[in-house]
């Protein structure tokens, strides 16, 4: 159970080379170590340098579980493992990939493979999660969503709808879960500067990981349902809200 200045003493991040979750999780370590699970694919080149920041980061021991977003079946062993040491304080489903939008409206087996990554995916860990913190009767699952997902674009249409599907399901568990004393928080960033942004233009009110970690430790601490990082991004998301169809379609983005 974290304690009063945010300390957690387990931490699972599902997706455990993403660049913004171990930001979120160091962010976390700044308050007190912790037991940290990093669920990641084993043979991912990038688990040991995410090992070796956690571990500077201050965690008092890193766990590896061999976790494949698109394996569905193989999910309950993996929150199992996540478990296996106590009750877990945060639990961050930070997984997903963007890819070339254009290509991939464009190709059936490129589309349905990113849907599975970026919404069934996290809704099976979700619902596997949400059941665990429903019997702990504590702590708060932390979905990593975007601006993207608000009003779904043309520009990036199937990484938006995947989006808007992650946060349609993660706001209505954190409603299932209210009243057992878990919580889940969804993020709303627009643009991170992260590996899988680089190389494109930045749009306006892009990020930087550390104020995602920054404003999502803050969240869990103030127990919020969602959050936009960029504080401008909330009133921007309710006009985007109101915009007609035939006017929205003509903004250039």
């Amino acid at each position: 159970m974290l304690n009063a200045v945010g300390q957690a003493q387990n931490i699972l991040l599902l997706g455990g080379t993403s660049e913004i979750g171990l930001g979120i999780v160091a962010e976390f370590l700044k308050r007190g170590p912790a037991r940290v699970t990093l669920a990641a694919r084993k043979d991912s080149p990038r688990i040991t340098a995410a090992t070796d920041q956690i571990i500077d980061a201050g965690a008092s021991e890193v766990d590896v579980v061999d976790f494949d977003a698109t394996d569905f079946e193989s999910h309950p062993a993996v929150i199992d493992a996540a478990f296996s040491h106590g009750d877990v304080d945060v639990a961050i489903v930070a997984f997903g990939t963007l890819g070339d939008q254009e290509a991939l409206w464009q190709d059936q087996t490129a589309a349905v493979a990113s849907a599975q990554t970026n919404y069934t995916g996290p809704v099976s860990v979700g619902v596997l999660l949400g059941q665990r913190f429903k019997e702990q009767g504590h702590g708060t699952i932390v979905a990593l969503s975007s601006v993207a997902g608000v009003r779904v674009r043309r520009s990036n249409f199937v990484y938006g709808a995947s989006k808007a599907g992650l946060d349609g399901f993660y706001t209505q568990l954190g409603e299932a879960l209210r009243g057992t004393g878990a919580n889940v928080l969804v993020v709303r960033p627009g643009q991170v500067r992260t590996r899988m942004s680089s190389g494109g233009k930045e749009a306006p009110l892009t990020v930087d990981v550390t104020e995602v970690a920054e404003a999502t430790v803050d969240g869990v601490m103030k127990g919020r349902d969602i959050i936009f990082v960029h504080p401008a991004f909330e009133a921007v998301a309710a006009v985007f809200n109101v915009i007609p169809r035939k006017i929205f379609r003509r903004l250039p983005f």
